[in-house]
């Protein structure tokens, strides 16, 4: 009669193989003949055997839990990266352990902590966090397979874009269509969490310009938080210039939908009076119509997932530098008539125009 409370050792006894085997097939591991692993199954079956699951996870030497650290997992990028690395490591059997470095001085905690954290890992998935401000390998503080997504880490196998080409090419985007007077809304670099990005993006922004023979004017540079308001904030300083800009790049999306919501108040029509685009491609990008570079976050979240279970396995595989596609909406076109731009800022003069 089947016993709820059956042990491995009654499935060894009842199909005639040794526990090991057993153990073996009903983790499905290799080196276990079919005919067996079905036998063994089926007698699991039958005496309504349950693995205790933290027996199981003691007797294979892992934690099956894998650490994701990140700033702010309310903020877009990590939410949805989250979801695709939690999709992964749910189906494989696998626990998640969230580390978040949301306030002043939890970046260095988290360094300080990291021993202790790996102790209770398998792997580790930093979600655009940097080991040090140096850039030091990743092996200097965890003794586990780690993969950095959205940065670019020494020592770590890295899910990233190109974030100078992406911004370029977004750039690019509004020089092709007309536009000469393009503005950079960019965001700060956080203190306490360093980030090449934000630097990274204004190269990109640097090179389009260059390219076509424009001018790199610091005037039409302004600076806002990594929000809608932050947004609206750095549109403002730029629509107050004696020319403003006829197109803007926005270094987020959520920084171009304040941007948007700052240009209806000015009573500005966006593309006829200023385009924008952003990059990200956030959930809301597309609703809003908001031309834009398309980051896969959720993608790379189940690429960064799985790189890490193969290194966890013994595998090395490479970092992964994901495509951003440009995704061309309603809030981009050419410079409408009324808005002349001055022949002075195709003079090759890379100077700033004044201020």
């Amino acid at each position: 009669m089947a016993n709820s409370r059956s042990t491995i050792k009654d499935i060894a006894r009842v199909t005639g193989v040794s526990v090991a085997t057993v153990s073996r097939a009903l983790r499905d591991l290799p080196y276990v003949a079919p005919e067996t692993r079905s036998r063994v199954v089926e007698a699991a079956a039958e005496l309504e055997y349950e693995a205790h699951p933290q027996a199981s996870r003691l007797a294979s030497g892992r934690t099956w839990t894998i650490g994701v650290a990140a700033p702010q997992f309310g903020t877009w990028f990590p939410f949805r990266a989250l979801g695709g690395i939690n999709s992964v490591l749910a189906g494989a059997g696998y626990d998640v352990l969230i580390y978040l470095m949301s306030g002043p001085g939890d970046r260095q905690r988290f360094l300080a902590d990291a021993r202790s954290f790996c102790r209770r890992v398998d792997g580790i998935v930093l979600i655009d966090t940097l080991v040090s401000a140096e850039g030091d390998s990743a092996a200097a503080f965890f003794d586990r397979p780690v993969v950095a997504l959205g940065e670019q880490l020494d020592g770590a196998s890295s899910i990233t874009i190109d974030n100078r080409g992406a911004a370029r090419r977004a750039v690019e985007h509004l020089i092709g269509l007309g536009h000469e007077r393009i503005g950079l809304v960019s965001g700060p670099n956080p203190p306490d969490l360093p980030t090449p990005i934000p630097e990274q993006r204004r190269l990109g922004y640097g090179d389009a310009l260059r390219a076509a023979g424009l001018t790199l004017d610091p005037g039409l540079t302004a600076s806002g938080e990594w929000t809608a308001a932050g947004g609206a904030t750095a549109l403002a300083r730029l629509l107050d210039r004696p020319t403003p800009p006829t197109a803007v790049f926005c270094m987020s999306d959520q920084m171009a939908f304040g941007v948007l919501r700052a240009a209806a108040k000015r009573g500005l029509a966006v593309p006829g009076d200023l385009s924008v685009i952003g990059i990200d491609d956030h959930d809301l990008a597309g609703a809003l119509g908001l031309t834009t570079m398309r980051q896969a976050v959720e993608e790379m979240g189940v690429r960064a997932a799985e790189t890490v279970l193969a290194l966890i396995d013994g595998e090395l595989p490479s970092g992964t530098t994901w495509d951003v596609p440009l995704m061309e909406r309603e809030t981009t076109g050419a410079p409408g008539p009324e808005r002349p731009v001055s022949e002075a800022n195709r003079s090759g003069d890379y100077r700033s125009l004044g201020g």
